[in-house]
């Protein structure tokens, strides 16, 4: 049994602390550590949006249905959100991660047989099991990085941290169109490369794993989370603290926008560029992911240097144009429109998770498993997203990521009021 043992955060150790120092203890190696978990699960993302359009060439699926690689996943993330915080409680960050890290190599290794198996039911089921290891991490990892260190340079580490979720994503969406596509106009209607990119994913885990397990992680808290009334900390339930409780219907929308403008993301190039073949619509894509992740190395010292809610409404508001961009032209216009949106949804994952968890105090590790579920929204609104493609056309069903967007800018720009208001 791994027994945590828990530290607080020393008071008063904020200034010339550096963004890694606790009362003269720095944590750069595990905040390293914690990096490479984002990598992993930004991999395995970045995979994921291939598969949405390679299924629909070799399972002669709909837009609709193919939209079910991303609900199997992301309920993944839903259904183990809330015993992953559990774990965490339990048996500390370290008992969480290795739990985590177990059953995302149970779901790599099932997703290379299911590639013999060759059917949607596998393959979904496979995605699901993986996903249910990485929302482990993720709970885990997301609030952590924002403790390693002085607290107001919290949103600064996780968005650091969410740069290699970025790069994660990028060699996964390339990996996965030189694997997965054809290398010319052909149509790849084989499932037998797959088995590939999730070997060698079950390959790395087993490494984290052996790297993990004889690591020094310190279950570090806030010190507000020993006794928040000490801190002047606002002692209201979860339920009535709005910036948390908007904080997550704000996260639900943005992984609803993010995970349809990924999944459909090739779909939209085909059907606006002439000639334009899968594998080098997910090269394109692989392009825009870098976007993605310059934007969350610029977008840490954005909300370094600014205040980050400001940083988020004005990011969601640019990116609601985008979307009508992308809505309104087709040919490079719209794909550019698109492409911009990365840049600029990069900092909103964590920004929002790093918003609504402040001055949670006791209840920090249980409002992150709910942040976590909240990306249920990838589950709910893709299929949404597919069936109005499938309906009105690509373009039209970018209306659902402009409609979160508008509901992120709201929330950033009202936050202020709504932390003031729970601190009371």
């Amino acid at each position: 049994m791994i027994t945590p043992v828990t530290t607080a955060r020393p008071q008063g150790q904020s200034e010339n602390a550096g963004l890694f120092g606790i009362g003269g203890k720095n944590y750069f190696f595990t905040f390293a550590l914690m990096c490479s978990l984002f990598l992993l699960w930004g991999f395995c993302s970045g995979l994921l949006d291939n598969l949405n359009k390679h299924f629909q060439n070799s399972l002669h699926i709909s837009k609709f249905e193919s939209g079910f690689v991303q609900n199997a996943f992301y309920m993944g993330y839903f259904v183990m959100a809330l015993p992953a915080g559990y774990v965490a409680r339990r048996f500390g960050y370290k008992g969480g991660i290795i739990f985590g890290l177990t059953l995302a190599a149970l779901g790599a290794f099932w997703l290379v047989h299911a590639a013999a198996i060759g059917t949607y039911a596998a393959f979904l089921a496979g995605l699901f099991v993986l996903a249910s290891g990485l929302a482990c991490l993720e709970t885990i990892a997301n609030p952590y990085t924002t403790v390693l260190g002085p607290a107001e340079s919290g949103a600064t580490r996780i968005n650091m941290a969410q740069t290699c979720n970025g790069l994660g994503w990028i060699s996964g969406m390339l990996i996965g169109a030189y694997v997965i596509f054809s290398p010319d106009q052909t149509v790849n209607t084989s499932n037998a490369q797959l088995y590939i990119p999730y070997l060698g994913i079950g390959i790395a885990v087993a490494v984290l794993l052996f790297v993990f397990i004889p690591s020094r992680v310190p279950d570090l808290r806030a010190a507000e989370e020993f006794k928040p009334e000490a801190q002047g900390t606002s002692v209201k339930p979860l339920y009535e603290r709005r910036h948390f409780t908007l904080g997550v219907v704000a996260q639900f929308l943005y992984v609803a926008a993010q995970t349809g403008i990924f999944s459909f993301f090739i779909n939209y190039s085909v059907v606006n560029l002439a000639n334009l073949s899968d594998r080098h619509a997910g090269y394109l894509q692989a392009l825009a992911f870098a976007l993605f992740a310059l934007g969350r190395l610029v977008g840490s010292a954005v909300v370094g240097q600014t205040k980050p809610h400001q940083a988020l409404a004005v990011y969601a508001v640019i990116n609601t144009l985008m979307m009508v961009l992308t809505m309104a032209f087709g040919g490079w216009a719209g794909v550019v429109g698109l492409m911009a949106s990365f840049f600029f949804m990069s900092i909103m994952f964590p920004t929002i998770f790093a918003l609504s968890i402040r001055g949670l105090g006791e209840h920090t590790k249980l409002a992150s498993s709910m942040l976590v579920m909240s990306v249920v929204g990838g589950a709910i609104m893709t299929p949404l997203m597919g069936r109005i493609a499938d309906q009105g056309g690509m373009r039209l069903g970018f209306v659902i990521p402009l409609a979160c967007f508008l509901f992120i800018a709201f929330y950033g720009a009202t936050w202020v009021k709504l932390e003031a208001a729970d601190a009371r």
